[in-house]
């Protein structure tokens, strides 16, 4: 077999805890703690959890709806003493009908405003496709429609939030190879993070050893392939049931989903579990005390299926009902 691009991982897994040292310099915790798929009443208890739990990264986005509850959580952790800003790394998502080059530094205030926090260590444009602009309280979604601001422009503008501080960090999220590249020849600040869909059964060699090579953090935002959530909508395999899974799982005493996310660990790529339960939480941070053999992620890697799950959500039935929906399903901004 010839020879390839193979970065070794950026972090340190032997560290009490290990971060990755993004091109900036700053430090990002490889265990982010996700708030997609959180419900309205429980997002907030869930974050004091996961605070609680040690969990220092938070994963946000404004499309999910759930800011406001997890700002008045942040301030009631501040005021309780549970943790300080000072402590925590949290990314914030840019949404695909906020990408004019007017509406970018007003989409970030009003995603700080809800949060009640005066920058975010990264912010990340969520999808690379613009869509006309719905209101900054009003993220688009269903009957969307194509927008006419080129992704470059919409970088600049994220490049200027850095500038003014409202961002210490910028980067992409659900971005394929010659869109990432695209972007690495022209920006004036460099992504630093690309956030994607990549789990057992998509393990996207090329993406992310492109990445890495970059020292652009990649970030597994659907690290156990969507769980049975997907399992269930979508009657989709899931790499939880995989039987190569269970048999590293029995053999190191550990549950799938703690080896699912530790091979990934092991791959260079920082995790974003999500789970409102403390038992999980705690179950997903709970990776650091083991390693998988050169085998045995030699057999992970041979479940890769080469198939997207779109676990994100990928915004392909956003397009219904509307002018730009080019299939039966919609349209797939990946096709």
């Amino acid at each position: 077999m010839s020879s390839y691009t193979k970065p070794a991982p950026n972090f340190d897994l032997s560290s009490p805890s290990p971060a990755y040292t993004l091109a900036s310099g700053d430090k990002m915790p490889i265990i982010a703690y996700g708030t997609f798929r959180s419900n309205p009443g429980e997002v907030g208890p869930a974050v004091i959890e996961a605070l609680k739990a040690g969990y220092r990264h938070l994963d946000l986005a404004h499309v999910y709806g759930n800011e406001e509850e997890i700002g008045k959580a942040l301030k009631q952790a501040f005021d309780e003493g549970i943790v300080t800003r000072d402590e925590l790394f949290i990314t914030g998502k840019l949404w695909n009908s906020d990408h004019g080059v007017d509406i970018v530094p007003q989409a970030a205030a009003h995603s700080l405003n809800n949060l009640q926090l005066d920058y975010f260590d990264l912010y990340l444009i969520h999808f690379p496709v613009c869509w006309k602009h719905t209101g900054l309280a009003t993220p688009g979604w269903g009957a969307s429609e194509l927008g006419d601001t080129p992704l470059i422009d919409t970088w600049r503008a994220m490049e200027d939030l850095v500038e003014k501080g409202v961002c210490k960090n910028i980067g992409v999220s659900n971005y394929p190879m010659m869109v990432m590249h695209d972007l690495v020849t022209q920006a004036k600040i460099q992504p630093v993070c690309n956030q994607i869909e990549v789990h057992a059964y998509y393990q996207r060699e090329s993406l992310v050893n492109y990445c890495l090579s970059r020292n652009i953090c990649v970030t597994a935002h659907t690290p156990l392939g969507g769980g049975v959530l997907n399992s269930e909508t979508w009657d989709t395999p899931i790499p939880l049931k995989d039987p190569i899974i269970l048999e590293i799982a029995k053999k190191h005493g550990k549950s799938p989903a703690q080896v699912l996310l530790r091979s990934l660990l092991q791959r260079g790529i920082v995790i974003l579990p999500k789970s409102v339960k403390p038992h999980r939480m705690a179950e997903n941070k709970d990776i650091l005390d083991f390693s998988l053999t050169e085998t045995e992620m030699k057999k992970i890697a041979t479940l890769d299926k080469y198939v997207s799950y779109k676990t994100n959500p990928n915004p392909l039935s956003s397009f219904m009902g509307g002018p730009d929906a080019f299939s039966e399903m919609g349209t797939d901004i990946f096709d």
